[in-house]
């Protein structure tokens, strides 16, 4: 997905909702994305997770109880989500949540099949 650069709107509030597990991101066009802990962290932007290159990506599995223990900002640009199982690396641009908040059905689709093609699971093992 391409980024969406300088015409991404701003980012005007976040609020986690920990009982939901939802992460709530407002923006300055009026768009509010609610999304999912589990979908941010199978989805995480870090090396760890997308590796280092098409085709290197490593499926995630059974983060189904994940939760955000803790949420850092990063500049005026990004934030750096700490989550329940440890994983703190890789950093949420506006720019890419934004595209999250825009195609999560699409992407949360893909990754049920892929998990479905693999035979494992969102629950953990």
């Amino acid at each position: 997905m391409a980024g969406l650069g300088k015409d991404t709107p701003k980012v005007t509030e976040i609020k986690l909702h920990r009982r939901s597990k939802l992460l709530q991101i407002s923006f300055s066009d009026g768009n509010t994305f609610q999304i999912p802990c589990e979908f941010l962290r199978v989805y995480s932007p870090s090396a760890e997770v997308r590796g280092h290159g098409s085709g290197q990506e490593v499926l995630q599995t059974g983060k189904r109880d994940i939760n955000i223990d803790h949420i850092e900002p990063v500049g005026s640009y990004a934030i750096q989500l700490n989550f329940s199982d440890g994983h703190n690396t890789g950093l949420y641009s506006w720019d890419l949540l934004y595209e999250y908040g825009l195609h999560q059905d699409k992407m949360w689709q893909h990754y049920l099949q892929r998990l479905e093609q693999v035979g494992s699971s969102r629950e953990p093992s």
